[in-house]
């Protein structure tokens, strides 16, 4: 007959073995990954101040989105993550966008109504809130072998 343990409770170092730590590996990507931010965000803006005197607002808005997009996937691919890019990964890298605007925008909102934070403040405060989600989203679609 075979004995059946059943758990008990666990000694703090069983407990620490089992949470995912976050090695220097890790920590250098997310240094990296704020890096790029700054990088990307440097890129939008200077490509909208560019593209805004020959076309309408919103229009250099969207065209500079998409240059800083397409930067940040090669930036985080080769940079970040040093991993080859893929059209794979190219098609799903804009669902990091799509998750830091919801998060963003969410949070926001939250600060303003919900809290009282003053609107100049929220939306940098829920922009910094976002990074860890893109950070693993991110790392998730450009890491992914297939």
């Amino acid at each position: 007959m075979t004995e059946v343990s059943t758990p008990g409770p666990q000694t703090s170092e069983q407990a620490a073995a089992a949470r995912p730590r976050v090695g220097r590996k890790d920590l250098w990507q997310i240094v990296k990954f704020g890096m790029v931010g700054g990088v990307n965000t440097a890129t939008f803006y200077a490509s909208y101040l560019l593209l805004h005197p020959h076309m309408p607002y919103f229009l250099a808005y969207t065209l500079a989105f998409v240059v800083s997009m397409v930067g940040s996937f090669f930036m985080n691919t080769y940079f970040t993550y040093r991993t080859r890019p893929t059209w794979g990964k190219f098609v799903r890298f804009p669902l990091t966008n799509v998750t830091n605007y919801v998060i963003t925008s969410v949070g926001t909102v939250i600060l303003v109504s919900g809290v009282g934070m003053n609107d100049k403040i929220a939306p940098l405060v829920a922009a910094v809130a976002a990074i860890p989600f893109t950070f693993v989203l991110s790392r998730k679609i450009l890491t992914r072998t297939a």
